[in-house]
């Protein structure tokens, strides 16, 4: 349905941006989510209508299994007091030198994105940047660029499929909803 010269998804959703003039915002469930709860997609779009002023919205959901925070597949997310990415990465953040502080949570960044569409259009006018060609994240670009993105928190903990494996443990969970 779009060009299949763009070089990211993020340049797929600009090329329909560019055709819907009259849509301010805009969400990105990536391929890699499909399970992800119906709820949510409605939440991210709500968070951008009632906060005209935002750019970019995506989202995360707590993880504790040292497994997942290790796994380069499971892109993990820091936030900042008011829950807007401070970094993602695919390695573990933070280092926890001192285990057991209170207040601290673990995230894992979910695949949804929220974005108006003034905000895609210049994104993919950027170039890719150090950290994300480094990281592998295209959200990177954002913050390289001084976009500040909020996360709504959920509990959503359906898994993202990066992986052969992962593809055959949601199919296997899809089949179990037959």
């Amino acid at each position: 349905m779009t060009s299949p010269d763009h070089p990211s998804g993020t340049d797929r959703i600009a090329e329909v941006a560019r055709s819907f003039p009259n849509h301010g915002a805009i969400v990105n469930i990536q391929g890699d989510e499909p399970l992800i709860d119906p709820a949510l997609i409605d939440e991210l779009a709500r968070i951008l209508i009632e906060n005209p002023d935002l750019e970019m919205v995506t989202a995360a959901n707590p993880i504790d299994d040292p497994e997942l925070i290790a796994d380069s597949n499971v892109v993990k997310v820091v936030l900042d007091s008011s829950n807007r990415a401070l970094y993602f990465s695919r390695s573990g953040i933070p280092f926890v030198r001192n285990a057991g502080i209170d207040g601290f949570t673990a995230y894992r960044h979910k695949g949804i994105y929220g974005y108006r569409r003034e905000f895609v259009l210049q994104f993919v006018e950027w170039a890719p940047s150090p950290l994300e060609q480094t990281e592998g994240l295209e959200q990177l670009r954002a913050l390289e660029n001084g976009a500040r993105i909020q996360v709504a928190i959920t509990n959503d903990e359906s898994p993202g499929v990066d992986t052969p494996e992962q593809a055959r443990i949601v199919a296997a969970m899809l089949e179990h909803t037959r």
